[in-house]
C-alpha cells in the first residue's frame, strides 16, 4: 500500500499581522513565478550566531519564524525541564519543513524538533537554542471510507499535527473510526507515532504504531519521502516508534473499522491482585472473537474515599459506593477492572446477555460492579471530563512526573509486592493504569522497544505535583528513582523512556541499539532532529558520519 496520499488542505492557523500582509503583497508578484515571501525577523532577538541568524533570515517560507517569543515551545506537560528553543517556525507548507531541516543541515550545530501537543514528560519535544516546529499549524484530515485504487480498505490521512479528537470527529461522521487509541485524544497523531500511542485495545489490534499504512516524512537530510512497509520499510518502521530520532511526521494513513454506535462501559472492584491479574490475562487471550471485550485496562486504587484515585473514584456516579460496601480485609491498595463493548442500539438485547456471559468468569467482588452505557464518542473521549474538572480548580497546568513502564508478566506480581503495596501511599496524587498487552500484536520492525516475553503490562504511575497539597515534586521524583532501581532487576523497559547517558540508551535497547545508531546515520546522519530525547550528541554524530 504505496500510493501518494491524497490531496490534503493544509489548513493555516496562523494569524496574519499588518506585517505579514504587507509583505505577502509586496512579494505576490514573485509568488507566481515560484517563490515564497521570507521569513518575518526581529533580528534583535535572534540567540543564534549572526552567520545563522542570516543565514535563517534568508528562507523564503510561506509560514514563518519567529525569535520574539519562545516561552511556549519551552513548556511541555511534564512542567519539569524548559529548554528554551532560538526561535519557532510556524509552517504553512511542507516545503518550509524541508527547507528548515535542510538549513540546519548546513550548520554545524543547529537542531531541530517538531512540537505537536507538547504533551512530553521531559522536555523530549524541545530544542535548547535550536528551532522548534509548531506542526499544529500545518493541518489537514481527508477520510476515504472506501479507500481507493491502491489501498482498498477504509483509511484516513492525518496530518501529524492535528489531534486525535479531531481524527475521531472526522472519521465519524463517515460511521468509522481507527482501531487503537490512546486514552487521551488531545495529542497529535505525529507525537503519539514517534512512541507507540496504547490503550485498552492495544491488546487486541496492537499500539497505533501496528495500525499505520503509510507515512509522509521529512528525514534529517530535508528529504520528504512516501514510506510503507513495502516502500522505503526501514524509513518506516524506524520513524514508527522511534522518538522522532529519524524524520518529521507530516502525513499518516491510519487504517478504519465500522465505528459502534454506543458501548457498555464496565468497572469492578479486586482486593487480591492475582485474581486481578488472572482475570486481565485471560480476557486478552481469547480468541473467540465473539467473547472479546474492544478494550481491557485495569488500574491500582488507593483504599479510601478519594474522589480522584480512591475506590469513590470507580463508579459512574461516586454516590453509589461508601465505606460500608469496601470488604474489610482489603489492604492499602485495591484493584479495578474496566471493560467496553461496543454496539449498535438495534443490537442492545443480544449486547446485554453476550456482556454477562463474558462477565460470568471473572472473579470481581459481585457487590462492586458498576456498568454504563454511552455513545462511542463519550468513551473514547472520557478523559476530556477530567481534563475540565481539574483545570476548573486550576489542577491539570501542574508538575507531572509521570512515570510509564513496560514491565514482564513474569515481573509483574513482584512489582506488585515491592511497589504497589509499599511504595504507594495515601497521599498519592493520581491515577494508576495497569494491564496486560499481547506482544505479538506489536511489529517487531518498528522501534519501539518492549520486554521480550509473550505478554507484559503497562503500568503507568500517572502522578501530579499540587501545588497545596501531598508530595512535592522532588519527592515524587526520588519515589520514581526508587521505583527504576526496582525494575532494574525486573527486565522493565521504560515507555517515554528518559536517560542521561548513551550507556543507558544502549541498555534500554539492548540487541537493537546498533541497528538504531545505523538507522541514525542512515536518516539523520548530524544528528539535527530532536535533540530533547538525549539519545545523540549533534556534534558526535557529525563525526563519525563523514
Amino acid at each position: 500500500i504505496t500510493s501518494s496520499p491524497p490531496h490534503i488542505s493544509f489548513r493555516k492557523k496562523s494569524s496574519c499581522t499588518l506585517l505579514l500582509m504587507f509583505l505577502v503583497a509586496r512579494w505576490a508578484g514573485r509568488q507566481t513565478s515560484g517563490d515564497s515571501p521570507p521569513a518575518i525577523f526581529n533580528l534583535d532577538t535572534c540567540r543564534l550566531s549572526s552567520t545563522q541568524c542570516s543565514t535563517l533570515s534568508s528562507l523564503h517560507l510561506r509560514g514563518h519564524l519567529s525569535f520574539h517569543n519562545t516561552t511556549e515551545a519551552a513548556r511541555d506537560w511534564g512542567r519539569i525541564k524548559r529548554l528554551a528553543p532560538a526561535g519557532v517556525l510556524y509552517p504553512e507548507s511542507v516545503d518550509d519543513i524541508v527547507s528548515l531541516v535542510r538549513t540546519a543541515g548546513l550548520s554545524r550545530n543547529l537542531t531541530v524538533a517538531a512540537k505537536g501537543r507538547g504533551h512530553s514528560i521531559n522536555g523530549q519535544a524541545q530544542a535548547l537554542d535550536g528551532i522548534v516546529i509548531e506542526m499544529s499549524t500545518l493541518g489537514g484530515i481527508k477520510v476515504m471510507p472506501q479507500g481507493d485504487a491502491d489501498c482498498p480498505v477504509p483509511y484516513v490521512d492525518a496530518a501529524g499535527g492535528e489531534l486525535w479528537i479531531d481524527v475521531l470527529k472526522a472519521t465519524l461522521k463517515e460511521g468509522l473510526a481507527p482501531r487503537s487509541w490512546t486514552d487521551y485524544l488531545y495529542l497529535s497523531v505525529g507525537g503519539t507515532l514517534s512512541n507507540a500511542g496504547i490503550s485498552g485495545q492495544t491488546f487486541r489490534y496492537g499500539p497505533e504504531i501496528s495500525n499505520v499504512l503509510q507515512l509522509e516524512v521529512v528525514t534529517g537530510k530535508g528529504e520528504l519521502v512516501i514510506c510503507s512497509p513495502s516502500k522505503q520499510p526501514e524509513l518506516f518502521f524506524a520513524v514508527l516508534g522511534g522518538l522522532g530520532q529519524f524524520g518529521i511526521i507530516i502525513t499518516a494513513r491510519i487504517i478504519l473499522e465500522r465505528a459502534p454506535q454506543q458501548v457498555r462501559w464496565i468497572r469492578a472492584i479486586y482486593t487480591d491482585f492475582q485474581s486481578f491479574r488472572r482475570d486481565q490475562e485471560m480476557l486478552i487471550s481469547q480468541t473467540d472473537m465473539t467473547k472479546v471485550f474492544d478494550y481491557v485496562e485495569g488500574f491500582v486504587i488507593i483504599n479510601s474515599d478519594n474522589p480522584y484515585n480512591g475506590w469513590k473514584s470507580v463508579p459512574f456516579s461516586p454516590e453509589h459506593i461508601n465505606n460500608s460496601m469496601i470488604p474489610k480485609d482489603a489492604g492499602s491498595v485495591m484493584y479495578y477492572i474496566e471493560l467496553m463493548k461496543g454496539f449498535d442500539f438495534i443490537n442492545i438485547h443480544v449486547t446485554e446477555q453476550k456482556v454477562e456471559k463474558m462477565l460470568a468468569p471473572l472473579n470481581y467482588i459481585r457487590s462492586l460492579r458498576f456498568t454504563t452505557d454511552v455513545s462511542y464518542f463519550q468513551f473514547l473521549n472520557r478523559i476530556h471530563d477530567v481534563e475540565l474538572s481539574l483545570s476548573s480548580q486550576g489542577l491539570w497546568d501542574v508538575p507531572h512526573p509521570w512515570l510509564n513502564l513496560f514491565i514482564p508478566r513474569s515481573s509483574i506480581s513482584v512489582f506488585d509486592s515491592q511497589v504497589f503495596k509499599q511504595l504507594i501511599s495515601r497521599d498519592f496524587s493520581g491515577p494508576i493504569l495497569i494491564y496486560p498487552i499481547n506482544q505479538d500484536k506489536w511489529d517487531k520492525h518498528a522501534s519501539a522497544v518492549i520486554p521480550e516475553e509473550r505478554v507484559f503490562y503497562l503500568v503507568a504511575l500517572l502522578r501530579n505535583a499540587l501545588p497545596s497539597s501531598g508530595p512535592g515534586l522532588k519527592s515524587q521524583m526520588d519515589d520514581n528513582s526508587k521505583i527504576l532501581r526496582i525494575c532494574h532487576d525486573l527486565n522493565c523497559k521504560q515507555y517515554f523512556p528518559t536517560y542521561n547517558t548513551p550507556k543507558q540508551w544502549e541498555q534500554h535497547f539492548g540487541s537493537r541499539w546498533q541497528n538504531f545508531i545505523r538507522l541514525k546515520k542512515m536518516f539523520d546522519p548530524r544528528a539535527i532532529l530532536s535533540p530533547g530525547q538525549n539519545i545523540f550528541c549533534r556534534n558526535q554524530i557529525l563525526a563519525t558520519s563523514r
